[in-house]
């Protein structure tokens, strides 16, 4: 992790010196007490002056991203958890507090009527969310709920299963949910369920923990619901819950039937009356596993290969990655559970995060994490940090488009036509049930936060009820608890709460960027590139039109693209 410290640095300091102690606060704030006290009377002093908090922030921030990533890549240590919330403590609380004066400054400048409409107003409508948002009291409360969330990280990331003679993580577990014999199958899926429901106490102990700190935010800050100060916080000023309602019944009505479909296909295929849980990943004629690669350097290697036939430079991005020790792929005990893309904002280079064990869908979720990587180098020249973080509904549309159009070139990791189809088909199945699985777990959150003061046993009965309306139709018979604490798996819902539709959001649209791409490829990435480089600097409906498609996730979106995608599959 140390090579990470020794990036290299293309865009200089002008306002910083060139080392900060970020051990104490005292050491960092006379650089934003600076900038408070700062004449911002005219547009030049103004901007100049948004260029310096950008450097500000930028260093800041980087400080914060490398202890983040190297405590998920050994939770195990306490060394780097200890630093980890040190920063927590020491600096980010305290960030906050300045920031907001730094955010108010901006707000009460004579010059800001003055700037550029076209270039600023983004940042404006955003500032002043901040601004209007912001409580003191939430600041440790805030503290108090990265704490939650890490302890959520280190429980799972410890999880293991003694299976077939070994410890295994849960991630590494997967890998056997695609093997042919049945009974292999259920052994693995019931290992890991039972390790999972020895947990759900604490599990559950932990979310009520979350659920009041959440509530206690929303109250401080004037808002009834947790779920209405979300969708302000996350900067939603273009959907409310409404349209979230929306597309939940385009999902029932469209999706679901369709996913439903492919499952009885499946069943039918594996010549089973029905669907069991550990059914539904393993290839339904009975063959072996893809397997796309042994060692993660031959991922890598694939990769680059893949995205370079869709674009020479992204190609070129991800060996650069890979040369400056910017990709941490491999699974292991101790490392938290999932995969991300974290920006470095000072190098600005991106950091790739995932648990990899050699099956098929590890190629997608590089090819994903590349494409929010691209999205980094895309907006590199950017010189306001603000700019250079696209809101999260777009920056999905990055990753998932580029899993669509790498897609496009499987046979890098697959000889055999065969192999390369079925890849080809697990994806678009993938993509039909995660849209009904997105829609369960955001229904399951308006759910949750609309409805203060409900049991544990509550919650569970409505994922339950949610399951009914948007799952599939495999049987949970003997497995009861194991549904109802189904969502225990979700960790979206106890680290990034609401942070989910944006997934569904941004796969409609990148079925419309890879849609396009079958009629004009170079002219459908072209769009692609020219949107990724505008960053977060245009509101989402103008950075999905420059992309190609249209931000709509309701039901007239929907059926036309899910038409389309069960065309493709009925031709593989």
């Amino acid at each position: 992790m140390d090579r990470l410290t020794q990036l290299p640095h293309r865009f200089r300091r002008r306002y910083l010196p060139d080392t900060l102690d970020y051990e104490r606060w005292s050491r960092l704030e006379p650089f934003f007490r600076a900038l408070e006290e700062r004449e911002l009377d005219s547009v030049e002093r103004l901007e100049q002056w948004l260029l310096d908090w950008s450097e500000l922030s930028d260093a800041v921030g980087e400080e914060g991203a490398l202890r983040y990533i190297r405590m998920t890549c050994d939770t195990e240590n306490p060394e780097i958890e200890k630093a980890y919330f040190h920063f927590l403590e020491e600096i980010a609380e305290n960030l906050k507090a300045a920031e907001d004066r730094l955010k108010r400054c901006f707000l009460d400048s004579p010059a800001r009527g003055e700037l550029p409409s076209r270039r600023y107003s983004v940042l404006d409508r955003r500032l002043q969310n901040d601004v209007d948002l912001f409580r003191q009291a939430n600041i440790a409360l805030e503290t108090r709920e990265s704490k939650g969330t890490q302890r959520y990280q280190k429980l799972i990331g410890s999880l293991t299963v003694s299976f077939e003679g070994k410890d295994q993580t849960l991630q590494q577990m997967k890998r056997y949910l695609e093997y042919p014999e049945r009974s292999r199958r259920e052994a693995a899926w019931k290992a890991v369920v039972e390790r999972r429901l020895k947990e759900r106490e604490r599990l559950e102990e932990l979310f009520e923990d979350l659920l009041g700190i959440r509530s206690s935010i929303a109250a401080n800050a004037g808002f009834d619901s947790y779920r209405d100060y979300m969708f302000r916080r996350l900067e939603r000023f273009d959907y409310g819950p409404e349209d979230c309602y929306r597309f939940h019944q385009g999902v029932e009505s469209v999706v679901v039937p369709l996913a439903r479909k492919l499952q009885r296909l499946r069943a039918a295929e594996m010549g089973l009356e029905s669907l069991r849980p550990w059914d539904l990943s393993v290839d339904p004629r009975g063959r072996p596993p893809l397997r796309p690669f042994v060692q993660t350097g031959e991922l890598v290697d694939g990769c680059v290969e893949i995205t370079g036939r869709v674009d020479a430079r992204f190609g070129g991005f991800l060996e650069t990655m890979r040369s400056h020790g910017l990709l941490n792929l491999d699974s292991r005990k101790g490392k938290a559970p999932g995969g991300y893309q974290s920006t470095l904002d000072e190098a600005r280079l991106p950091f790739v995060f995932m648990n990899a064990v050699g099956v098929d869908g590890d190629v997608r979720t590089l090819l994903h994490e590349a494409g929010h990587a691209f999205h980094v180098f895309a907006t590199q020249e950017e010189a306001l940090g603000d700019y250079r973080h696209g809101p999260i509904e777009f920056a999905e549309v990055a990753s998932m488009s580029m899993e669509l159009l790498g897609g496009e070139h499987l046979e890098v990791f697959y000889g055999r036509e065969e192999d390369f189809k079925r890849s080809r088909r697990q994806h678009l199945e993938g993509i039909v049930d995660i849209l009904a699985w997105i829609a369960q777990v955001d229904a399951f959150q308006h759910w949750i936060y609309t409805h203060p003061g409900h049991s544990p046993a509550q919650r569970r009965d409505q994922w339950v009820a949610l399951n009914e309306r948007f799952g599939g139709i495999e049987d949970w018979s003997g497995f009861e608890d194991a549904l109802r604490c189904g969502w225990h798996r979700q960790l979206h819902i106890f680290e990034l709460p609401f942070y989910y539709i944006e997934y569904a959001i941004a796969q409609l649209g990148a079925l419309q960027v890879w849609l396009n791409s079958k009629k004009d490829f170079g002219g459908a990435v072209n769009d692609y590139w020219a949107a990724l480089q505008l960053g977060g600097s245009r509101p989402l409906p103008e950075l999905f039109r420059r992309a190609g498609a249209s931000f709509d996730f309701g039901p007239t979106t929907l059926k036309p693209l899910m038409e389309r995608v069960e065309a493709e599959l009925e031709a593989l």
